[in-house]
């Protein structure tokens, strides 16, 4: 794991990085938060370890203008203020942990595990093209290269289960099960209705029917 260390005390600044690589830490150290800001955007890096107090640029602030900037690494502030408005303060500024001086390196490897655990990287797009149709599984759209369609959630759901299962008769107590729930109080006329809804608005893409009916079964996404 690759650590940015931005700390000008120069006695705790060697402790903190001779105690990261004895625990097989990769660490770069800077003093100042200009240099802490430029090595952020310049190299790859899983945690950022901000002082509040340094010299140019605090650590408050280069935290705000990498978040700004759209930079989504965990960052740990360490700081000497330790008031609640001083923990709102970095908190709001995009830190996603706080560590008050003085404190034990076993804390701090503590909150670095633990940052490391969470997933911080930037969500990717999940898309996915069928019959000139894109589906959208982050921003939940539908749409073709001329117009977008609106779908509610249960249409999108069953939509989206039928992509998935293209080519496949599901029937409908599949449906019922995978986008209502088993316990849900509706109705198979419910799937039927729905299928109709859905119907309408992907032939404004596609211009024709691409969700197939079989009879006394359920429905299929044509191949």
């Amino acid at each position: 794991m690759n650590i940015l260390v931005a700390e000008d005390d120069i006695h705790l600044g060697k402790l903190i990085v001779h105690m990261l690589k004895k625990n097989d830490y990769h660490v770069e150290w800077v003093t100042n938060g200009e240099d802490a800001y430029e090595a952020a955007l310049a190299r790859e890096f899983d945690i950022l370890i901000l002082d509040w107090m340094m010299p140019g640029q605090n650590g408050l602030d280069v935290c705000r203008r990498l978040r700004n900037g759209g930079c989504s690494q965990a960052i740990l502030m360490l700081t000497a203020k330790d008031a609640v408005q001083d923990r709102i303060n970095g908190l709001d500024a995009g830190a996603d942990d706080y560590l008050v001086k003085p404190f034990e390196i076993d804390e701090l490897l503590a909150r670095l595990r633990a940052l490391s655990r969470r997933n911080f990287a930037p969500i990717v797009e999940e898309k996915v093209v069928i019959f000139d149709i894109v589906l959208n599984r982050t921003s939940y759209k539908v749409n073709s290269s001329k117009r977008e369609i609106q779908l509610t959630p249960r249409e999108f759901q069953l939509f989206d289960l039928l992509v998935r299962n293209k080519g496949q008769v599901l029937p409908r107590e599949t449906i019922l099960d995978r986008v209502w729930g088993i316990d849900a109080d509706v109705s198979a006329k419910t799937v039927d209705a729905t299928v109709k809804l859905l119907r309408k608005k992907l032939v404004k893409l596609t211009k024709k029917e691409v969700i197939e009916s079989v009879r006394g079964v359920g429905y299929r996404l044509e191949n």
